[in-house]
């Protein structure tokens, strides 16, 4: 094992804890029970996790109060009518009420056809990719281009982030509610510039385009040091950027 694997494999064991999740969106799928209801606040958490955790962590409150914890029911029932009204008012940034109110619309009827987003994923795909793939191809269907990728074009961070949540399992983070089908071996890196910055400083990537073909090689990279579970490296990139410089 080189340097640099070294590195990884100590910053993995040092940052996937249970303290990682104060500041980390996967906290609010922490907060609510059940596997459907779980899985549903996984993903609209993780379908808002941009820009500044400041601005977005009370984002994603709003959803669980209104809900009443119950994310899963909230959006299958259409209750989100009421709490995110169809106009032209900003959400989040980017997103207005009217953007989110579409996604919602597009998420209650995966929901209504396969029960859960779980039950698409598995009746749709077998692996790591084709579950990024499925999944975009779900909501492009639906018109449904800002919050998800349209395709797997892009790194879709945010859907590869959410599978690494659903799939592993034995972790303080992650849930692993999915790793009876899907193998954790097979998922992607969620791949951003800050990722693609401190792969490069490791050498670990030699770009600094943020794609699907990038995120892939990165993680084909990520197997050597953690064969049976590539995606440690996200959380050893993260505490080698926390520690850069010191």
């Amino acid at each position: 094992m080189d340097n640099t694997d070294n590195i990884l494999a100590v910053y993995a064991e040092r940052y996937e804890n249970e303290a990682f999740l104060r500041d980390d969106p996967s906290l609010f799928m922490h907060k609510v029970e059940g596997t459907a209801n779980r899985e549903t606040m996984a993903f609209i958490a993780s379908c808002l996790s941009y820009g500044s955790r400041k601005q977005f962590f009370p984002k994603i409150q709003y959803i669980l109060d209104v809900s009443g914890g119950d994310v899963h029911e909230w959006v299958l029932s259409g209750c989100f009518d009421a709490d995110i009204p169809d106009n032209d008012k900003c959400y989040y940034r980017l997103y207005t009420n009217h953007t989110m109110n579409v996604f919602l619309h597009a998420l209650r009827a995966m929901l209504e056809e396969y029960g859960t987003i779980g039950g698409y994923v598995r009746a749709t795909a077998h692996d790591g990719f084709s579950a990024v793939a499925a999944i975009t191809a779900f909501f492009a269907g639906k018109n449904v281009g800002a919050i998800i990728p349209k395709d797997t074009s892009s790194a879709c961070k945010r859907v590869c982030m959410f599978l690494r949540w659903m799939v592993r399992s034995g972790s303080p983070v992650d849930l692993g509610l999915w790793s009876d089908f899907i193998d954790r071996r097979t998922l992607i890196i969620p791949m951003d510039t800050h990722v693609v910055q401190e792969a490069n400083a490791l050498g670990l990537l030699n770009g600094k385009c943020a794609s699907m073909s990038a995120a892939r090689r990165l993680t084909a990279r990520l197997a050597q040091v953690f064969p049976d579970d590539p995606m440690k490296g996200d959380f050893a990139l993260f505490g080698y950027g926390v520690n850069k410089g010191k």
